[in-house]
């Protein structure tokens, strides 16, 4: 089934057991974007109409979040990275350049250490890499406190119970530097995310790390990140991720982005567009 919106076409994708919605905008090469969380693929509304110029924009809501359906396991990012390529698959891309966010960055990475014949180019922002060495200066204070509350089975699900829009809202306004984020993207976001079922399938996410800090430190023994690499970061995460790439990495390149929030699309789209449009038409 397909419907527009925003411009943009939603298509049901059957992938790895799971059924995703993915918007699709645009023709030539793909570029796979991958949200993360408090997000939808509506994450990238403001960077999809310039990349639809030159490219065909596939932007998914992961497992568990948005219109993706909610099983009750495969959160771990070696999983998500099976869903990515399912995905392309399904949508008849032998590859893609992968763009990866937040969530999205662990699966992105996987999917481009594994399959790197799958990924033309890799873009990975405002993210850790589990627990590989580069990220001391960042978690010397200790990990962000939602960490510890999403994390925690059935809890959050509970507490947060008819106040998601306030939840939601920290973590727009936290994410922007206070700016905030368009009005019908933030409602868009808050309808995503209410109700029990919404938040466990956003939790689970939270609650697969230690399984995915297993995941990345496995798949880097003996193996490098051969595709060209770009790391962009912005506050709070920095050069953290950059750092964590540099030992693994055989063409990287990183950036950060003064002044600029977490949710880099949505809150520095311009400046992202110009890091993003010369390195993926490389």
């Amino acid at each position: 089934m397909t419907t527009t919106v925003e411009g943009v076409s939603l298509r049901r994708v059957a992938t790895n057991g799971i059924e995703t919605s993915v918007a699709v905008a645009g023709t030539g090469p793909a570029v796979l974007l991958l949200h993360g969380f408090p997000h939808t693929w509506r994450l990238w509304s403001a960077v999809i109409p310039v990349l639809a110029r030159h490219f065909r924009v596939l932007a998914p809501d992961l497992r568990g979040l948005g219109a993706s359906t909610r099983p009750s396991g495969g959160y771990d990012a070696g999983t998500l990275a099976d869903d990515a390529e399912g995905i392309l698959d399904a949508l008849g891309e032998p590859s893609a350049a992968v763009v990866g966010i937040d969530a999205g960055t662990p699966p992105a990475f996987l999917l481009g250490l594994r399959h790197p014949e799958r990924v033309r180019r890799l873009v990975l922002m405002e993210s850790l890499l589990g627990a590989l060495p580069g990220a001391e200066e960042f978690l010397a204070g200790g990990k962000p406190w939602w960490f510890g509350f999403h994390s925690v089975p059935g809890l959050a699900e509970t507490v947060l119970a008819g106040h998601e829009a306030e939840y939601i809202d920290w973590f727009l306004g936290a994410g922007t530097r206070g700016r905030g984020v368009p009005g019908p993207i933030r409602d868009a976001f808050v309808s995503a995310y209410t109700g029990s079922d919404a938040l466990r399938g956003a939790f689970a996410h939270y609650r697969a790390m230690p399984a995915n800090a297993e995941l990345i430190r496995d798949a880097v023994r003996g193996r490098r990140l051969t595709v060209p690499t770009m790391a962009v970061g912005a506050h709070p995460v920095g050069r953290s991720l950059e750092r964590q790439l540099r030992p693994i990495a055989d063409d990287l390149e990183g950036h950060l982005l003064e002044d600029c929030g977490h949710i880099i699309p949505l809150d520095r789209p311009e400046a992202l567009l110009g890091l993003l449009l010369p390195f993926l038409r490389a």
